[in-house]
């Protein structure tokens, strides 16, 4: 039976984690966990659950953004969707008039990632499967034909997308029956926010060697004394051979970023992640160029808008780590993009986690990444952060530091409705609370 989208919901929903300095960085000091929670219906009584991740204030924004787009969802059915999902991608980053606040980045980009992130969600429902599995098991051209090639045919054409895809059919089943038994190794961010103290960092780090952990990420940036003391602080408690990342969420200018980085290069750091304007390509390039002798690689992504910059980055050799995330860009067709891009100038794919659903949403990209496209776990990792999983149907599973494929079907994007409730801004019973001990 088609199915007919007859309705979306959108509600603002917040967590205040900044109550607790989970999630601080340099930049982002008191974030609240939040999200552009969206709901589709159809005439069948099926849904779809799709999300977009903020950090509070400017979350209504985008709210009215998603019920702005609202109006070129209902009324179409999923087939007609699915049959020309490049074109329904277009219609919703292009529409003549909505594009001017854009385009394809921004308020609007991120409305247009839970939109679609819901559809995507609805389709693997009324398949039976997960979305990744929905993905590996998609026929190359199928594939092809839900991601938008415009701007991107000097970097990937269709045929080089098409020829990656069919290459990568040798193996797959193994990395299917791979993944299902080993899952897909995490890094944890959890131990080391800006905001923790020195003991809450030590305890949470030995709690994270104790769990298998082999892999952790420090927030850096704001204070380089303290940055030194933390990074020797993990240093020592890892080991010389665990993973030892920094993150500066963007925090300094191109020759800060190099000054910096290099006092902290005794640390070994795998990488430094945002370490400038996430839309300054020639500076990240100047860092990687500079980093390179001391073993230090770039990362960046998470607010990178749109699969025409990680193009750039890629071109320019800006970046050693692509960090793609599931809600900034266009949902799973532009991200589908970039993952071909990433694999075509050999660049691993290291994704963005955290925050509200994003562990659950991006775990499907990465497993498709390495099963449908890359073929490789070489330096590749996916970000975790231990926040938020219980408001979730879904939530992820890990396993001795791996994420374990999800097995429901969807894209594990739908909240229990209880959470949903309490944490509606601004007048879910949680935040009334909180307004009541302010008042």
């Amino acid at each position: 039976m088609p199915q007919k989208i007859v309705k979306l919901t959108v509600q603002d929903v917040r967590f205040p984690t900044s109550l607790e300095l989970h999630g601080s960085d340099a930049m982002h000091t008191d974030p609240d966990y939040s999200v552009a929670y969206v709901v589709i219906e159809t005439d069948q009584g099926m849904r779809g659950y799709g999300l977009t991740f903020t950090v509070g204030r400017g979350t209504e924004i985008v709210v009215c953004a998603v019920e702005a787009l609202s109006a070129l969802v209902i009324g179409k059915s999923l087939e007609e969707i699915v049959s020309d999902f490049r074109g329904f991608y277009r219609l919703l980053s292009s529409d003549g008039q909505m594009r001017w606040i854009g385009p394809e980045k921004g308020v609007i980009q991120l409305a247009t990632a839970a939109v679609l992130n819901s559809i995507w969600d609805l389709w693997a429902r009324l398949e039976g499967k997960p979305l990744w599995k929905l993905l590996v098991d998609m026929e190359p051209k199928k594939l092809i034909s839900c991601i938008d090639f415009r701007y991107i045919t000097d970097a990937l054409t269709e045929q080089e997308a098409l020829d990656i895809l069919e290459k990568a059919k040798e193996g797959k089943l193994q990395r299917v029956d791979q993944m299902l038994k080993e899952g897909y190794p995490a890094y944890t961010t959890s131990c080391a926010w800006l905001g923790y103290s020195d003991q809450l960092l030590r305890q949470l780090c030995n709690d994270a060697l104790k769990d298998g952990w082999t892999k952790f990420k420090v927030k850096v940036g704001a204070d380089l004394e303290d940055d030194i003391r933390r990074c020797s602080l993990i240093r020592q408690m890892i080991g010389p051979h665990n993973s030892l990342m920094i993150d500066a969420n963007q925090r300094w200018d191109v020759g800060e970023a190099i000054t910096w980085v290099t006092k902290l290069a005794e640390y070994k750091p795998l990488w430094i992640e945002e370490p400038t304007c996430p839309d300054d390509i020639l500076g990240h390039a100047a860092i990687s160029k500079a980093l390179a002798p001391l073993g230090i690689g770039v990362a960046s992504g998470e607010q990178c808008h749109n699969r025409v910059m990680f193009k750039q980055f890629l071109q320019a050799g800006a970046l050693q780590f692509i960090q793609i995330d599931s809600c900034r860009m266009g949902s799973v067709n532009e991200n589908l993009a970039v993952l071909l891009m990433a694999h075509k100038f050999n660049v691993p794919v290291c994704p963005h986690a955290g925050g509200v659903g994003l562990c659950e949403l991006v775990q499907h990209l990465i497993l498709f990444d390495y099963i449908s496209v890359s073929a490789s776990l070489d330096n590749r990792m996916c970000e975790f952060v231990d926040h938020l999983h219980e408001h979730f149907i879904s939530p992820v599973e890990i396993k001795n530091a791996h994420y374990m494929p999800p097995k429901d079907p969807g894209y594990s994007c739908e909240m229990k409705e209880a959470s949903v409730q309490s944490y509606q801004y601004p007048q879910g019973e949680v935040w009334k609370q909180i307004k009541k001990q302010k008042d």
